[in-house]
């Protein structure tokens, strides 16, 4: 080997050695620099350093989860502060990953890609922690503060009057759902904090247009004007003259029903001061001293409605308590009316 030959081969040697210190300098200058193309939740940190990229993912990853969630249902706000959720993101330890995605591949591979400009295709998580049991605590809330039971049609009397409540839908929130749209949210960390809570529609049990059925017969009593009035599927049928409870002895006003019918009832005395010697005394049906003629129908506690031979009591508040009707119209009502029949007494 002649002596250029010699020279020449270690020249090459130099050239080689001093490459690869130059190399193995520049890829350690680089060690604490995030490559290009990689993101951690979705921040891009290339050529940032572990400080820089720390910063980056606290402001765009941790700082929104901050922030509270509101949760609306038509002109309800209910607020969830993230104070309560405790929420935890494991920042540091995702930085730390990313410069170990960083430093993928060979000495000289990592060299060329930094030299050449090319990238890293490396996506690392931020994993989010929050208290479930806050989330869940707060969907009871929202449940408590929007559920709405249904509201039954019924029927509104007065006096003299019938008029239908119309039926409304109730809604419940569709909690589950809820829970794993905040569980979705705070796991991202992304999108708006403000979300539409959905609910299930419930349907009343009697709707407006059941409501007829559900009160095929309906008695009202106006004891201002003695008169009893019968309606049929909510329209007035027929209305009939009678006797209410006199002064101190009032016909009790209220809600009531139908308990029990009989016909020639028997009358049981009450223990009251008005019945003298008679207070306590059976007296049988259908007997001229048994004042309850043709039929009966109890209303409540011991007062009902009931045939009556003095006509000239009707129209009048003279009774004790009971409703008195001429024998004719007792029994006509009598057949009417089943054990049930809602009556009003106003």
């Amino acid at each position: 080997m002649g002596r250029k030959t010699q020279v020449a081969i270690v020249a090459i040697v130099v050239l080689l050695l001093g490459g690869a210190v130059a190399a193995y300098a520049y890829d350690g200058a680089q060690k604490d620099t995030i490559a290009d193309g990689v993101t951690v939740a979705g921040v891009d940190l290339s050529g940032m350093n572990s400080e820089e990229a720390t910063q980056a993912l606290t402001n765009q990853v941790l700082a929104p989860q901050r922030k509270p969630v509101t949760v609306t249902f038509r002109k309800q706000k209910f607020r969830l502060p993230a104070k309560q959720l405790k929420i935890r993101a494991n920042v540091q330890q995702a930085v730390d990953q990313a410069l170990e995605e960083s430093r993928s591949g060979s000495l000289p591979t990592r060299v060329f890609r930094e030299i050449t400009g090319g990238e890293v295709q490396a996506t690392v998580p931020v994993k989010v922690s929050y208290s479930q049991k806050a989330v869940n605590q707060f969907v009871k809330k929202v449940a408590d503060g929007i559920v709405q039971e249904p509201v039954d049609a019924s029927v509104a009397a007065g006096p003299d009057s019938l008029s239908v409540v119309k039926s409304k839908n109730g809604y419940k929130l569709r909690d589950n759902l809820l829970t794993e749209q905040l569980n979705k949210l705070l796991d991202s960390g992304q999108g708006t904090r403000t979300l539409v809570a959905k609910v299930n529609v419930t349907k009343p049990s009697v709707t407006t247009a059941e409501v007829a059925e559900k009160y095929p017969t309906y008695l009202t009593l106006d004891r201002s004007t003695y008169t009893l009035t019968l309606w049929k599927n909510l329209n007035k049928v027929k209305s009939y003259t009678v006797a209410v409870g006199q002064q101190g002895l009032e016909t009790p006003a209220g809600t009531y029903s139908i308990q029990d019918k009989q016909v020639d009832p028997v009358w049981t005395v009450p223990n009251s001061a008005w019945a003298g010697d008679m207070a306590g005394e059976v007296v049988p049906g259908g007997t001229a001293e048994n004042p309850l003629k043709a039929r009966w129908m109890g209303i409540f506690d011991g007062a009902g409605i009931h045939g009556t031979d003095d006509t000239g009591s009707l129209g009048s508040a003279a009774s004790h308590g009971c409703v008195r009707m001429s024998i004719p119209d007792v029994i006509d009502l009598y057949d009417r009316v089943d054990v049930g029949t809602p009556i009003y007494i106003g």
